[in-house]
């Protein structure tokens, strides 16, 4: 049935999660597993993270920009003339 595994042994497992966790637990358990194999299959099928998905500004823009905003030639240029 699901890899070689029978109804048997399948419920054989189930008791023993069900006297390790409890009744309480297993639907926190079944939820957190679906959790993970759904946020596995999406990482899967877009092959990037959802922040990366954000295109990146052009390079034209911010070619020769410094962190105070001038350009490098205009910073030159300042220099010379002091």
């Amino acid at each position: 049935m699901f890899g070689g595994f029978g109804i048997p042994e399948l419920l054989i497992i189930l008791v023993i999660v069900l006297v390790f966790f409890g009744a309480g637990k297993l639907p926190e358990i079944g939820s957190a597993l679906g959790k993970g194999i759904r946020g596995f299959r999406q990482s899967m099928d877009d092959g990037t993270p959802k922040d990366e998905k954000k295109e990146p500004e052009s390079l034209e823009h911010s070619q020769g920009e410094t962190i105070e905003g001038s350009t490098v030639e205009q910073k030159e240029e300042e220099k010379e003339k002091k």
